[in-house]
């Protein structure tokens, strides 16, 4: 099997992710991805693709993603995941969009509106 290369994209995170035929190895960054991302939830949502097509320690994973927060960045990496898989073989896809991993989220950031403290906050009202 050739390498398989995938985008996912997350907030302004955005990762290139390389799948290949391997040992279950992921490396994000030149680093190992457990040491990348070391909040439990966040080894979850990566592991989760593989875990739902029942495909752990298949393959390797070789991510480089840049921008955004860990969290923006690790659902990128997870989006990436997914559709890779489901280029390796068609059938992983229900499975993947029944748990919506197939889906780019679209929320991001509102910007500051001038007037305003933030993008929807507003100085307190004063009737007197």
């Amino acid at each position: 099997m050739d390498p398989i290369q995938t985008v996912g994209r997350r907030k302004a995170s955005i990762a290139r992710v390389i799948l290949s035929e391997g040992s279950g190895e992921i490396v994000i960054n030149g680093v190992e991805g457990k040491e990348y991302f070391p909040i439990l939830t966040q080894q979850y949502k990566l592991n989760q693709p593989f875990v739902l097509t029942e495909t752990q320690g298949k393959y390797d994973v070789h991510a480089r993603v840049s921008g955004g927060g860990t969290t923006g960045q690790v659902e990128a990496v997870r989006l990436g995941i997914a559709r890779a898989l489901v280029e390796v073989d068609a059938e992983h896809k229900p499975k993947l969009k029944a748990e919506s991993l197939m889906t780019r989220d679209p929320r991001v950031v509102e910007r500051k509106k001038f007037g305003r403290k933030k993008a929807r906050k507003s100085d307190q009202f004063s009737k007197r």
